[in-house]
């Protein structure tokens, strides 16, 4: 069973920065990460994808977040970093992680990180 450990959140005036760590562990059997991404979810709202980092090294961003959000592999093997930089009050959510894995069974699996506030205001 992959966990995924996110850091980083808290609490930053609009205009701010903050960058988020999300660190995978567990069992050796991973054939392939298709994909890495950070999803956020606000009081009340859905769960929208934020950004995604596609083996290969492509990279998605959702319009509301472009110009400002940069997701990357962190220092390590198993980190995505987003950093987050223009930061608006409307960036307040909760951010999840998120993890697209192939098993050397051959047998795909999403998994997900208990999520991190964020919470931005003047």
């Amino acid at each position: 069973q992959v966990q995924l450990v996110e850091s980083g959140g808290g609490k930053a005036q609009i205009g701010g920065s903050l960058t988020l760590s999300c660190a995978a562990t567990g069992p050796g059997d991973i054939l392939s990460v298709n994909a890495r991404s950070w999803y956020r979810q606000a009081l009340g709202k859905q769960r929208d994808l934020v950004s995604s980092w596609y083996s290969g090294g492509f990279t998605d961003v959702s319009a509301s977040v472009k110009g400002r959000f940069t997701i990357a592999r962190g220092e390590y093997e198993n980190t995505v970093i987003l950093q987050m930089d223009g930061l608006k009050s409307e960036d307040t959510a909760e951010y999840f992680c998120n993890v697209n894995i192939t098993h050397q069974s051959y047998i795909r699996k999403v998994y997900w990180g208990q999520g991190v506030q964020v919470t931005v205001s003047s």
